[in-house]
């Protein structure tokens, strides 16, 4: 009774406003990710593997900064300035991406907004998990996670339609895609700059937790840096970083819809359907992990990611409204395991480190996700779609193997 209780107790007010900084965060990003692909390849004619370097590239600078930003947010007993950099960065970096001549300054414009990612990842969602009880967690992050991927709808829609009115109706093969006028590229990219100052003004309203001052106390006290993290953290840790090996940039995805001969704003509306299903689901997700557990969840998404992926593959440009169904179910993973991943390594972290557990986790996840990237970049270029997209399925399911041997390795946790 006392747990459904906590369970339908509000979120408190931290949960929401940082919910909301991320609706506008990700209405600014995804105007321009989508199209990133398209204008790299279509429009400054780089390869796959020049893809592969940027997308990778972002990830690891995410990774890096995410590691730093987590374990001096503990010590420091301040997580709010690092969401106000980390939201504020990446304005810069599109406008520089919406400038771009040339694929190194994308990776230069990338960088910049990636950079803004890593300062505030890790401190956003220790910040959050701070805010809530154990029994609340799972709802915690669904409901960010939500906002996140509403905001990100929005975004992605809002540039489908603002390229369809800046060209008009687009035609349908894949050479037509590749001719989109470069300035309606740049237009888009310039609005999401400009509207990631929304995102930024809110991080004006996020306050400080009274348990993260309380945290950096303990942390301080001792010369290791506080409570270690427990081994049933590393094995969680390790399972995650397992996965992320199959996972390269969703670049990659929109890159084989386009190839199957959509025009540039259709490619867009698919990941408009992808953020539907994802932002439909997270809450529910985080709901049920809960309540039922997060494993199970966990494990569910990561068999779809490779049936997702295996689809992607093989799938002939005779069937090419496949990817329709394809972009929906890989928000239903995407649901399952985003939010649901952190609140299980929250689960497994002690509250004076959850910053320093985030950053590993961003850290470890990105340096292998630039591994996967620039793999699948080399695959698509040699070999082709279907190797590139076929190793994510493989290890998808090697890791999906090795979730029994994990979960013997952890024991519940305790509520924290």
């Amino acid at each position: 009774m006392t747990q459904r209780r906590a369970a339908a107790a509000p979120l408190p007010r931290a949960v929401w406003v940082l919910s909301w900084v991320s609706f506008f965060a990700d209405v600014s990003g995804e105007m321009v990710y989508p199209l990133l692909p398209l204008f790299l390849v279509g429009v400054l004619g780089s390869t796959k593997t020049e893809l592969g370097l940027i997308e990778g590239s972002a990830v690891l600078i995410v990774a890096l900064m995410s590691a730093v930003a987590g374990f001096r947010s503990d010590r420091l007993g301040r997580r709010v300035p690092w969401i106000r950099w980390g939201y504020g960065l990446p304005v810069a970096g599109k406008a520089v991406i919406a400038l771009a001549t040339g694929w190194p300054l994308v990776l230069g414009g990338r960088l910049c907004d990636r950079f803004g990612k890593g300062l505030r990842g890790a401190p956003r969602d220790a910040l959050i998990s701070d805010a809530v009880p154990a029994d609340s967690r799972g709802r915690a992050f669904g409901l960010h996670r939500a906002f996140d991927t509403a905001g990100a709808l929005a975004g992605v829609l809002l540039s489908a339609l603002l390229l369809w009115r800046l060209t008009g109706t687009p035609t349908t093969d894949a050479v037509g895609a590749a001719q989109a006028p470069e300035w309606a590229y740049r237009a888009v990219f310039a609005v999401g700059a400009a509207l990631g100052l929304a995102s930024l003004a809110l991080t004006f309203f996020v306050r400080e937790s009274d348990a993260t001052a309380g945290a950096a106390a303990t942390v301080r006290e001792s010369a290791a840096g506080g409570t270690p993290l427990p081994r049933s953290y590393w094995s969680v840790l390790a399972l995650l970083v397992l996965f992320s090996l199959a996972n390269s940039s969703d670049a990659f995805l929109l890159l084989r819809v386009r190839d199957l001969g959509w025009s540039p704003w259709a490619v867009v509306l698919a990941y408009a359907l992808f953020n539907v299903t994802y932002a439909a689901l997270s809450y529910p997700a985080g709901v049920l992990s809960d309540r039922l557990g997060r494993w199970g969840v966990i494990g569910t998404g990561w068999a779809i990611y490779a049936a997702v992926y295996a689809g992607f593959a093989f799938l002939p440009a005779s069937l090419a409204w496949g990817a329709w169904p394809l972009m929906a179910a890989y928000g239903v993973y995407m649901a399952l395991t985003d939010g649901v991943g952190k609140a299980l390594l929250a689960d497994h972290a002690p509250r004076e480190r959850r910053g320093a557990a985030m950053g590993l986790f961003h850290a470890a996840t990105g340096v292998t996700t630039l591994g996967a990237s620039l793999l699948a970049g080399e695959l698509w270029d040699h070999v082709g779609a279907a190797a590139a997209l076929g190793a994510g399925a493989a290890f998808a399911v090697l890791a999906l193997a090795a979730l029994p041997f994990a979960i013997r390795r952890c024991a519940p946790p305790p509520p924290r």
